[in-house]
């Protein structure tokens, strides 16, 4: 039977043998059938997505490099952990106060404006530090150096301002985008302090700081070099301050209470490894946490929120972090065994993403869109300042009373976290039992976050 000499690859062929009308389709195949994306690749086929995340991961790295490169360097050439410590507490409290103007001026003109020589000014406070640890400085010259690195740009809020703007209006999408972030953070704070110790003890006691000040110099040039996904600038902001917006504060201080619970975590832990003689296992121990909420933090990312939108999920996240710390605090207190503390951690860990995304995207819903970095980092500054007083609280638990005593304080932080989210967070009167108070976006959706 003539058939015509035109036609779409997907008609399919007729033809006719004997008394049979035979038909053959020639469309194109797939194996299995056609499978729809799954939320992380559909995230990542978004155009630019993959270039700027490259660039945000090489410069967080160094984020959990810096801390422990400066203290080894500084106690293996001076020979004090308490002018260490010191050093380290004063760049951590100059961060607290100068990150915020520097993301104020990220949403005001720019993040390749901005980042780019806020970096090269925090770079070049590490090689400061870096020589003057090395030439035998004044120990002021220490101080001086260290706090310079507080210009270091906020790498995982421009990221998550980035999925934000690209994500606008895509809830789904925008969960997922945050739990990977999440993930992303876990695993770099796994990774950095094993990759400092290596280098630091393998090559000479400044390596760490060099490679740390490198890899974050040539990951924001990268990431700011992604320009169009870049967030556009706001010269002039429509929406209020962050830190006035309605629930914002109180997101603060869950924020303070989570950070708490991170700080003495570290502390105890490493107290606990060496009262049981292996002070050198703190490191992956404490690393097997990070994993538990990496892994929590990517597949919590998979899922879809079903019905409860972010704010009513916050305090059912803090009850489960709150009843995961039990699990070390038994584990050391009952058994005293280092191997049953690492499977409790692990196990511990697994609160610890999903309470920080759900925590990041109320942040994100009650900062207004153009002055996002500035509202991330606001939080990110809570959690450093709960870090510093977690550790304070874990170490004066560890000195006055025991190592696995030192264990109830993140349980006692984690609670207090709750508290808050349960007490200060729900207006006497409100129908919703969690809520957080109104948008501080006008044009944003209501839908679940």
């Amino acid at each position: 039977m003539p058939q015509p000499t035109s036609r779409s690859r997907d008609t399919p062929l007729l033809t006719l043998t004997a008394d049979t009308l035979v038909a053959v389709d020639f469309s194109p195949r797939t194996r299995g059938g056609t499978r729809a994306k799954g939320p992380y690749r559909r995230l990542f086929d978004l155009p630019g997505a993959r270039a700027f995340t490259a660039g945000n991961l090489i410069a967080r790295l160094p984020m959990g490099m810096f801390s422990v490169s400066a203290v080894v360097m500084i106690a293996g050439t001076r020979g004090s952990y308490a002018l260490a410590g010191a050093v380290t507490a004063t760049g951590l409290a100059a961060t607290a106060v100068v990150a915020p103007w520097t993301a104020r001026l990220v949403d005001r003109y720019g993040q390749a404006r901005v980042a780019l020589p806020a970096t090269v000014f925090a770079v070049l406070g590490s090689l400061a530090l870096l020589l003057c640890v090395h030439h035998g400085a004044p120990d002021w010259t220490l101080f001086a150096s260290y706090a310079a690195t507080a210009t270091t740009p906020n790498t995982g809020g421009m990221s998550r301002a980035r999925w934000a703007h690209l994500l606008k209006g895509d809830a789904e999408a925008l969960h997922t985008a945050n739990s990977f972030e999440q993930a992303a953070d876990e695993l770099c704070f796994m990774l950095g302090p094993v990759l400092a110790a290596f280098l630091c003890g393998t090559f000479f006691p400044e390596a760490g700081t060099l490679v740390g000040a490198v890899l974050l110099l040539a990951g924001v040039a990268l990431f700011t070099a992604q320009r169009s996904t870049e967030p556009p600038a706001a010269r002039r902001s429509s929406g209020r301050a962050p830190f006035r917006a309605p629930g914002m504060r109180p997101l603060l201080a869950v924020c303070l209470a989570t950070g708490a619970v991170f700080g003495s975590m570290e502390v105890v832990t490493i107290a606990f490894a060496d009262a049981r003689g292996h002070r050198s296992a703190a490191g992956a121990v404490l690393a097997l946490q990070a994993a538990g909420s990496c892994a929590a933090g990517l597949v919590y990312g998979a899922l879809r929120p079903a019905g409860a939108s972010a704010r009513s999920r916050l305090p059912w996240c803090l009850a489960a972090m709150t009843a995961l710390m039990v699990l070390p605090l038994l584990a050391a207190g009952l058994t005293g065994s280092l191997l049953l503390l690492a499977g409790a951690l692990l196990v511990a860990g697994m609160a610890t993403a999903p309470t920080m995304v759900t925590t990041m995207t109320l942040v994100q819903r009650y900062t207004p869109g153009d002055r996002l970095n500035e509202g991330m980092t606001l939080a990110v500054t809570g959690l450093l300042g709960g870090i510093a007083c977690g550790s304070a609280a874990g170490g004066w638990t560890v000195e006055r009373v025991s190592a696995a005593a030192g264990y109830g304080v993140p349980v006692a932080a984690a609670a207090a976290a709750l508290l808050v989210s349960l007490v200060v967070l729900a207006p006497p009167g409100s129908r919703n039992r969690f809520p957080f108070g109104p948008s501080n976006r006008s044009t944003e959706s209501r839908a679940p976050h």
